[in-house]
């Protein structure tokens, strides 16, 4: 098992072995072109970024600046959004559903380092998937770090740091990120703390 096969799998491996560098490269000389399209470029957008993920839906939107590692280790589902500066590590999976909605400053990281220093200076890192459910609303300048999986539906404070995994329909806040209540239906006519809609066609 060559270094890249060890990082796919999430085994140590070594980044600069085995083609790796090499693709870490070419996918930040399609990082440095996506963030530097003029704004009215939009089909250009959309084509590059199909290009740098490994899988997307048909919409797709992530505001520049946004950088990752390979590109090929992200997928995304339908009604995909992220806003500006977002970060994905992704040396490991990230797995992302339908109606995924990010805030700005959001960063991923499936990448990590053994704690003792001995292990750290042999240049070994590893790679650990992430996996985010369908629905999910992710609010700014939150961490989600390495194997953790988000259910469906949830939604997740500003300033969060995710080190745990998080259940189906919550919402949590927090670092480390806790679980803070339930999303039930009463929660369907307000669109901010208790403040009611005033339309009928939000349901």
């Amino acid at each position: 098992m060559n270094h890249k096969e060890r990082m796919i799998a999430n085994l140590p491996y070594k980044p600069w072995l085995d083609g790796l560098e090499e693709e870490r490269l070419e996918n930040k000389k399609k990082i440095f072109r996506y963030n530097n399209l003029p704004p009215e470029e939009t089909e250009e957008k959309t084509r590059l970024i199909k290009e740098i993920l490994g899988k997307t839906g048909e919409w797709i939107n992530i505001e520049a600046p946004f950088h990752c590692d390979y590109g090929y280790n992200i997928e995304v589902g339908q009604m995909f959004f992220a806003n500006y500066n977002f970060v994905v590590l992704d040396v490991g999976k990230v797995r992302i559903g339908d109606n995924v909605q990010i805030a700005p400053n959001v960063a991923i990281y499936t990448a990590g380092h053994p704690i003792h220093p001995d292990s750290r200076n042999s240049g070994y890192e590893y790679g650990i998937d992430v996996t985010i459910g369908n629905n999910v609303w992710i609010g700014g300048n939150t961490c989600i770090m390495p194997g953790v999986t988000i259910g469906d539906n949830v939604v997740i404070g500003a300033g969060s740091v995710v080190t745990k995994d998080l259940p189906a329909n919550v919402i949590a806040v927090g670092n480390p990120c806790r679980v803070l209540r339930q999303i039930t239906e009463a929660d369907r006519d307000y669109y901010f703390r208790d403040r009611k809609f005033d339309v009928e066609d939000y349901k």
